[in-house]
């Protein structure tokens, strides 16, 4: 009785080893690689500006273009001739033929240090988002326009607020 106590004990170890399966080559063997890319570099060539404007009893509106800079108001907000304001204009330069992706963040508002704000209703960039870096040349370039709400009866100053600008390779 005590023998066939074994022999179930050991049939029962044997039975409960996990199998193990013998190693198989990939059929082709395996490379590594890694692209490494020229450092992105992102250089601001002008500022965004809205340039001189005069506010009135009715409230209106400020728009740069993004593409050409041209400026335009609408509303109770007459421009100021000799200071039309202009797009922000940034240059780019990295690796060729790789794509980078460009977002801005715009700020709530601009505002004149003693409290009195003008709302940002939007920062736009003059093409699509995402970008391909010139083959030849290695950089792009892009503009950057965007729109304000003048109040009614705004005070005077200079409004001004910053944003950042990023490119990050794709």
């Amino acid at each position: 009785m005590r023998l066939c106590k074994l022999l179930i004990a050991a049939g029962l170890a044997a039975s409960a080893t996990p199998a193990v399966a013998a190693p198989v080559a990939p059929p082709q063997p395996a490379t590594g690689r890694a692209l490494i890319l020229v450092p992105l570099q992102l250089t601001k060539i002008d500022d965004l500006s809205f340039g001189t404007v005069v506010p009135s009893p009715l409230s209106g509106a400020v728009s740069v273009n993004a593409t050409t800079g041209n400026r335009t108001t609408i509303g109770g907000v007459t421009g100021v001739a000799s200071d039309p304001g202009n797009r922000g204009y940034f240059a780019t330069a990295g690796s060729p033929n790789q794509q980078v992706i460009v977002t801005i963040t715009q700020p709530l508002a601009l505002d004149n240090g003693l409290g009195d704000t003008i709302p940002v209703l939007a920062l736009t960039l003059d093409g699509p988002n995402v970008r391909t870096i010139d083959p030849v040349t290695r950089n792009f370039f892009f503009g950057v326009g965007g729109i304000i709400f003048v109040n009614a009866n705004q005070p005077e100053g200079l409004y001004q607020a910053t944003f950042d600008v990023t490119a990050t390779y794709l």
